[in-house]
């Protein structure tokens, strides 16, 4: 039986990145509380592939920019599981166009999901980790990359490097760490859908490594700073087979 003394909660964790992520840190012997925000079958699949590989999973819905569906979701972590040690906040939306032509709807869509959503789980997190924990947010390679049609979406990513790099010192005496995963290019339907494959094969070749990133690499990141990374505080690891 794996050791489950440990807790984490994988937001957006139903499915892509969040998926691996949860059955990653299951693998590794965690407890995992798989968060959905509208897909309770595919919340239940995962939870299912854990528990036949012998881990512990539950799943819970919640509104990711909610606050009182956020502390509801770390209420029922703890009451299910005994406490939060890891939270991984994956969840997150992408809406592409040109500055000039996007709507402020899609703008406002995408900071509610990606910045105030981050901001009310990691303010929860700061509350309710226990010592020795871990909060990993998701940024993004495009921050840096630039790339067209993004400016909205990095833009989002660079206000979740801020919170994210400010929060590490302010958590200062809790023996918690906190730290960004950056992903590239990574074969989602977050980032497949809508591409045409002309692009998706120019982005593959980007990297010295010519492949598109695989969710499984982005877990890999993940479960080093939720696990053994107890020395990388403060930072925004890159994980993107050497883009930038």
């Amino acid at each position: 039986m794996p050791d489950i003394s440990r807790v984490a909660v994988v937001c957006g964790g139903s499915g892509g990145i969040g998926r691996a992520v949860a059955e990653r840190l299951a693998a590794d012997g965690m407890s995992v509380m798989v968060h959905y925000a509208g897909n309770p079958d595919r919340a239940d699949e995962v939870v299912k592939a854990i528990t036949a590989a012998g881990g512990s999973a539950a799943a819970a819905r919640a509104d990711i920019a909610d606050p009182e569906q956020i502390e509801r979701l770390f209420t029922e972590t703890e009451q299910h599981f005994g406490g939060v040690d890891v939270v991984v906040n994956t969840a997150g939306i992408m809406l592409l166009a040109p500055l000039a032509e996007l709507s402020l709807d899609d703008f406002d869509t995408m900071h509610r999901t990606n910045v105030r959503g981050t901001f009310v789980v990691s303010r929860a997190a700061a509350r309710r980790l226990r010592r020795g924990g871990a909060l990993i947010n998701f940024s993004s390679t495009v921050v840096k990359l630039a790339l067209e049609t993004y400016s909205a979406y990095a833009a989002s990513k660079g206000a979740v490097d801020a919170m994210t790099l400010i929060l590490a010192k302010e958590l200062r005496g809790r023996d918690i760490t906190v730290n960004a995963v950056a992903p590239g290019p990574t074969a989602t339907p977050l980032f497949l859908d809508g591409k045409p494959q002309s692009v998706i094969d120019h982005l593959a070749s980007l990297p010295p490594l010519e492949r598109l990133g695989r969710p499984e690499d982005v877990a890999e990141t993940v479960a080093f700073l939720a696990g053994p990374a107890r020395w990388v505080n403060g930072q925004i690891i890159y994980t993107n087979g050497g883009v930038i």
